[in-house]
């Protein structure tokens, strides 16, 4: 469409371009004739100059003539006969002139208009072929530039079929492989399947003495599949009740509280006056609603720590359910009683004298709201203890019937909330009307305000108790109903009882199974941990050679450790007799040296020190000392010092020994091991060229592959061009023989 568009656009502009040339060049043509007009007009104008000089010229030669025939009228009576004639034909003749100029001057004006609206025409019309020659130039342009674009459009979307093509291509290789390898795993997992089908048929008939399941009174023992995400929605929702209740029942404590007070201030003050009989026996039931409206709280709570993250809560199992419902009757009982005791109070008030018309009007209302919220109380009771008949008397309520009492207690709590609407209306207008009685009092005031504000709390949490309920109605009816897998129903609360307490079994049982597993190593520390073990020089080998090497030194050392013993045994003894050699030795110098002393003391001081030089070169020769001790602490350290050098060396020596001979171990294992590794890296290396060259020649027929792909892909598109002409040529074709046909049935 867009081809035969942009021929038909390009044979307009060819055409309006011939269209255009021809008439430049009528343009032209009518420039030449407006150029040959305005020579012919300067001609005329310079012809018209010139006669008109000759007209003036013959004027002035009029006026001479007439001024000179003033002058001599009487000679030239001869003459004037031919100036007369004269004049005469110069008359005509610039008559003639004259005309002819102003045919000509017609003529020209004539042709001036021709010419100027000849040239406004062509003007406006060169603007308008003009003005249409840029549009379709800019059609032109636009369109060039919308089938270039469009051109590279689908070039973008041919080279983006044939990646997508080429992508399909491999993805199909791969579902082929992957249904070949799914077929295979779907023929082993069958084959698993069929001899696991046999040895659980085998077990099940060997084993399984009967199926629980088929039996409603067995199957209900069964424990059904815990649901936490259940029990947590559950037992929030179970919170907001007793947080709804607890509004409730404190509103309604108010509004009885309240009601108490108003009974003892009007239309009689007990401060003043005696009330009534009547009013004296409903206040002091209205005394009695606490310990009606009270329970109500406790009974929900009870049912909210009932449902707990471990219990399994559906009716059967709901036990406090029926408590609740048990103090919901005690407190319609309660209402039931003071009915008529306020109705009647109501119908007194009527009948005193402060009542108008109007309050009388307004407490008929309340009489009759307060018979609707008792009715609505009743409806509540009866469905409540529907619900609750589950948990005792499971044949009273089927559970196909659940539903039905979900949805009624829903209409039921709505119709409770339109009629507190209306008790809060009909006595915000009876409060009203009190106040404008002569005889109210505040304390009247106050009491009314009190009850109004109560009423309206009240209304305010059946509002909310409503709405909460019908918002929660899908979740009440599609999960208070649930049961054990395979059965339809708990058949009665004993069978619930002992299902929790299975439960409660198998929680604790799966409780002893968990057991803390021990930490263990990572992988990564693990591998670590074994790369050391190979490689260090504390291997268990070498341990044990070390171990071998220290005891037979620890022997060499204990056989040495003896010899040397035996050694300082010897010593010892040679000791002790060079001390009693010298003792003697002593003892006969010493006497010498006394006698001396005593008959020479000069002599003696001399003899002393030659004894004390003696001494010394005795000491010097012989290296001991003059005391006994000094001496053989002298030898025993110096052989001690002597003894822990040489085993020092000793331990070092070996030491080192040790230390290189390990050394060299780890060195050779680590050797191995660098050996195998390069083993292996020179196998995985011929694999992966092995792997790359198998790679390339598969790459290569891939490529081929896709290059015979690509050429047959545009074969295919060309081929589906031609189709596509030749189904438009067939759908043109077909329009005209329907063109044809719709016109031989308009003629027939």
């Amino acid at each position: 469409q867009l081809r035969a568009q942009n021929q038909v656009l390009k044979k307009g502009v060819v055409d309006e371009q011939a269209n255009s040339a021809s008439l430049k060049e009528q343009l032209k043509m009518k420039d030449q004739s407006l150029r040959k007009l305005q020579q012919e007009m300067d001609s005329l104008t310079f012809r018209n100059q010139q006669l008109a000089k000759r007209v003036e010229l013959l004027q002035d030669e009029l006026a001479l003539s007439e001024t000179r025939g003033k002058k001599s009228k009487k000679s030239g009576e001869s003459s004037s006969q031919l100036s007369q004639e004269q004049k005469s034909v110069f008359n005509e003749d610039l008559q003639k002139k004259i005309e002819e100029n102003e045919r000509l001057h017609i003529l020209f004006f004539e042709a001036d208009e021709q010419h100027k609206r000849l040239e406004a025409e062509l003007r406006s019309r060169l603007d308008v072929l003009e003005t249409d020659a840029a549009q379709h130039q800019a059609v032109v342009d636009s369109l060039t530039r919308k089938y270039t674009d469009t051109i590279e459009k689908l070039q973008n979307d041919k080279t983006k079929l044939e990646i997508k093509s080429q992508t399909l291509e491999r993805e199909a290789k791969d579902c082929r492989l992957r249904t070949e390898e799914c077929q295979q795993q779907l023929k082993n997992l069958q084959a698993a399947l069929g001899s696991r089908l046999e040895e659980s048929l085998c077990i099940i008939s060997e084993k399984v003495p009967f199926n629980d399941t088929r039996s409603n009174q067995y199957n209900a023992l069964n424990v059904p599949v815990h649901n936490r995400r259940y029990q947590l929605k559950l037992r929030d929702l179970a919170g907001q009740a007793v947080a709804f209740v607890q509004d409730l029942v404190t509103a309604l404590l108010n509004f009885h509280t309240y009601t108490e007070q108003k009974v003892q201030i009007f239309p009689v003050d007990s401060a003043t006056d005696t009330i009534s009989p009547l009013n004296q026996k409903f206040s002091q039931y209205l005394h009695e609603n606490a310990s009606y409206v009270r329970p109500l709280e406790e009974g929900m709570l009870h049912l909210f720590e009932s449902i707990t993250e471990d219990t399994v809560t559906v009716l059967e199992t709901a036990v406090k359910l029926k408590s609740f419902a048990k103090h919901l009757s005690s407190y319609l009982c309660f209402l039931r009683k003071i009915l008529p005791y306020q109705l009647k109070s109501l119908e007194e008030e009527c009948e005193s004298s402060l009542c108008t018309a109007t309050l009388r009007d307004r407490n008929m209302e309340l009489h009759r709201d307060m018979k609707k919220l008792t009715a609505v109380f009743e409806k509540l009771h009866v469905y409540i203890s529907l619900l609750a008949l589950p948990s005792t008397k499971p044949e009273g309520l089927l559970r196909t019937n659940y539903s039905f009492v979900f949805t009624n207690i829903a209409t039921s709590l709505h119709g409770f909330h339109v009629v507190l609407e209306d008790i809060s209306k009909h006595y915000s207008q009876k409060a009203t009307l009190e106040q404008e009685v002569p005889t109210a009092t505040q304390k009247l005031i106050t009491t009314n305000d009190c009850i109004l504000s109560s009423i309206v709390a009240l209304t305010n949490a059946v509002g909310k108790i409503a709405s909460f309920f019908s918002n929660n109605l899908d979740h009440f009816t599609a999960s208070l109903s649930y049961g054990p897998k395979g059965g339809t129903e708990f058949i009665n609360p004993l069978s619930a009882e002992c299902m929790l307490q299975y439960k409660k079994k198998a929680a604790a049982y799966m409780k002893s199974l968990k057991k803390p597993y021990s930490d263990s190593v990572p992988y990564e520390e693990a591998l670590a941990n074994r790369r050391v073990l190979l490689s260090s020089t504390e291997s268990r080998e070498g341990l044990a050679q070390q171990v071998q090497q220290s005891l037979e030194k620890i022997a060499k050392l204990e056989q040495e450790k003896e010899h040397w013993m035996l050694e300082a045994q010897l010593a010892k003894i040679k000791l002790e007799k060079e001390n009693q050699k010298m003792k003697h030795s002593l003892s006969g110098h010493l006497a010498e040296s006394v006698q001396e002393r005593s008959v020479l003391p000069n002599a003696a001081e001399q003899k002393e020190e030659t004894i004390e030089k003696s001494q010394r070169e005795a000491v010097k020769n012989t290296g001991l000392a003059p005391d006994n001790e000094s001496r053989e602490d002298l030898i025993k350290n110096h052989y001690m010092a002597r003894i822990a050098e040489l085993t020092s060396h000793l331990q070092l020596a070996d030491s080192k020994s040790v230390h290189f001979h390990a050394e060299c171990r780890a060195l050779a294992k680590r050797l191995a091991l660098a050996e195998k590794s390069k083993e292996s890296l020179t196998e995985e290396l011929k694999v992966a060229s092995q792997n790359t060259s198998r790679l390339q020649d598969e790459l290569m027929t891939t490529k081929r592959s896709y290059e015979d792909q690509l050429s047959m892909m545009s074969d295919h598109l060309c081929s589906m061009n031609e189709t596509l002409t030749k189904q438009r040529e067939e759908i043109d074709t077909l329009k005209m023989t329907s063109k044809v046909n719709c016109q031989v049935l308009m003629t027939l």
